[in-house]
């Protein structure tokens, strides 16, 4: 791996994470249904990856039939993840609903527990336990908000859940294409079982105001930009240290939401945000405890 000093680091990962923190305020900002908002962000983000997918078109020749079908599935659960997130944060507020997405990690650790029999450790169990205590604080919270708070709460661990079996589905087919060729194509699976979904339900998919359409491309390109970034950034740091970036997310979303969504939060609401994030922080930082001994012994981080 090159290296690179962490000067030079720290300017495009804040970028990056004031980039993904603001896909919670556009959500916020628009008044389309969920559905919508997912569909589009899944079309406008495969057409803006056109031209890129275009120049490594001859890899499409790697990918098998069997491959297919695990991007298929990929897709549907990256589809369920958007609509309940967006959904999410109809009902609560950013800070909750993006604190709870923090779970991913924990999330994914029982995901590869009950599916790969992957060990876990005494050390990591204990952080599990203070970011879902931190996450119960959240949505108590809530309770006191309002019914609909609480139930924002819980589609958006539904969408964590639907996200670590996106990442889980389509782990080994994104090992024989390149990054891009496997967003691609699971970004347009994603758009079109939702563009199904939508027809089917007889939700609307045009007439919505040029506002609207903004926000739909802004959601497609800005939170993108910070997945570009953090492809860029794995020449020159592990996943894991990326995977740690997720902790700016809440944070910098809950500061936009301030400025530009008046949200306030409530005591217990800090209190257990604050221990969700220090509970993925320790549990990460554990990860990387474990990665970089494997690393050296190979000689290599990828």
């Amino acid at each position: 791996m090159k290296q690179e000093g962490s000067r030079s680091i720290a300017l495009p990962l804040t970028i990056s994470i004031i980039a993904i923190s603001f896909s919670a305020i556009f959500v916020k900002w628009s008044d389309a249904p969920a559905s919508i908002l997912s569909m589009y962000r899944m079309w406008f983000a495969s057409i803006l990856m056109l031209p890129i997918v275009w120049k490594k078109r001859q890899e499409f020749k790697k990918i098998v039939k069997r491959d297919w079908y695990f991007l298929f599935f990929s897709g549907l659960f990256l589809a369920f993840h958007f609509v309940l997130w967006f959904g999410s944060l109809k009902l609560t507020t950013v800070a909750s609903s993006t604190i709870i997405l923090a779970l991913q990690p924990i999330v994914s650790l029982a995901g590869g527990f009950f599916l790969y029999k992957e060990r876990t450790t005494l050390s990591a169990l204990m952080t599990m336990g203070i970011a879902i205590i931190g996450a119960m604080m959240i949505g108590w919270g809530d309770l006191a908000l309002s019914k609909g708070a609480i139930m924002g709460d819980i589609l958006s661990f539904l969408s964590v859940i639907s996200v670590v079996g996106y990442l889980l589905i389509g782990q080994s087919t994104v090992k024989k294409v390149s990054h891009w060729l496997y967003s691609f194509c699971v970004f347009l699976s994603a758009a079109i079982v939702l563009t199904i979904y939508n027809l089917s339900a007889g939700v609307a998919v045009t007439g919505y105001p040029a506002k609207e359409w903004g926000i739909f491309l802004l959601l497609a390109s800005v939170p993108t930009v910070s997945h570009v970034i953090n492809n860029w950034l794995l020449n020159y740091v592990n996943a894991t240290t990326i995977s740690m970036s997720i902790l700016g997310e809440p944070v910098g979303a809950t500061i936009l939401a301030f400025f530009l969504l008046d949200e306030n939060l409530a005591g217990w609401q800090i209190v257990g945000g604050l221990l969700v994030l220090v509970g993925v922080f320790f549990f990460l930082t554990k990860k990387q405890e474990k990665i970089i001994p494997e690393v050296v012994k190979e000689g290599s981080f990828n």
